[in-house]
């Protein structure tokens, strides 16, 4: 995005560096779409306990990365924004990654088989704070904190 310009590429919205969670999976070829759902519902946990609206979408082949087989990206309400901002993407790459690192397991019958593996994003964590402020924003200019954030903040809202 270096080079960009524009509304849209500013703040925190579009930064060029963030945190976030990676999740991966390294599992067998015949459980690695089962593991894609597992991975996906993994990264949905996170937005349903903070009590934020999100959608699943899954891209087409088109907007794929480079070696995914499958991608579902997570996105929350941002109603700032009057739009849906990716928090998560949660990809299957099959065979592609692991024959790029020659990364195999031995299976029943003793042969030598490439894994699959998968990757996904726990959240992009400045999305989510944007999708936090502006969905848990008060009339009076508060922000009441997730319940299940609380305990770790110390306080039930921000004034």
């Amino acid at each position: 995005e270096a080079g960009a310009a524009g509304r849209e590429t500013r703040g925190i919205i579009r930064v060029h560096q963030f945190d976030k969670v990676e999740l991966v999976k390294i599992t067998t070829p015949e459980k690695s779409y089962q593991e894609l759902e597992s991975l996906t519902i993994d990264a949905e946990r996170v937005l349903q306990l903070l009590g934020l609206h999100y959608r699943v979408v899954e891209l087409c082949t088109g907007d794929l990365g480079f070696g995914s087989a499958k991608t579902y990206d997570l996105e929350v309400w941002s109603p700032g924004q009057d739009a849906y901002l990716e928090v998560s993407s949660c990809s299957n790459f099959e065979d592609f990654q692991a024959r790029r690192m020659q990364l195999r397991f031995k299976n029943r019958d003793g042969e030598n088989r490439f894994c699959h593996t998968l990757n996904g994003s726990g959240v992009a964590l400045p999305r989510l704070f944007v999708a936090l402020i502006e969905n848990f924003q008060q009339p009076d200019g508060s922000v009441r904190i997730p319940e299940n954030l609380q305990p770790y903040f110390g306080a039930s809202e921000i004034r």
